[in-house]
C-alpha cells in the first residue's frame, strides 16, 4: 500500500523531546522504532503537496467584500521538527531504508551462525 501524502523523517534520538506530538502520527516518545544503534528515529506525518500555485476567491459573507487568497506550489503540513538538515522519505524510500543493517537484523540468520 502506497502513501502518497505520508512522508517519513529520520532524525537522531537526542531530539525526541523537541518533537510535538500532536504534529505527528506517533501518540509519543515509547512508540518511535529507534535504529539498532539507537542513535536515530523516524517520525511520520500527512503532507499536502501543491503541485502549482492558485488563487480562490470568494465573498466575505459579513462585508460583501471579495477575498482572495494565494496558495503557492509546495509541501504544507510538515511538522515544526522538520529540518532539512535530516532526510524525508517516502513510503518506499523508508522500506528500503528500514530493510538495511542499520535499522534490522535477521534474528534467523544470526542464530543458524
Amino acid at each position: 500500500m502506497q502513501f502518497r501524502n505520508r512522508r517519513w523523517l529520520v532524525i537522531p534520538t537526542t531530539i525526541i523531546d523537541d518533537i510535538d506530538f500532536n504534529e505527528i502520527r506517533e501518540p509519543n516518545s515509547e512508540s518511535l522504532r529507534r535504529s539498532l544503534n539507537g542513535e536515530k528515529t523516524f517520525i511520520k506525518y500527512d503532507v499536502k503537496v501543491v503541485q502549482k500555485t492558485y488563487t480562490e476567491t470568494f465573498i466575505d459573507e459579513i462585508t460583501g467584500e471579495e477575498i482572495s487568497v494565494t496558495t503557492e506550489a509546495g509541501i504544507y503540513g510538515r511538522p515544526t521538527i522538520y529540518s532539512e538538515d535530516y532526510n524525508e522519505y517516502t513510503h518506499s524510500e523508508i522500506l528500503e531504508l528500514l530493510s538495511t543493517e542499520e535499522w534490522h537484523t535477521n534474528e534467523l540468520e544470526e542464530e543458524q551462525e
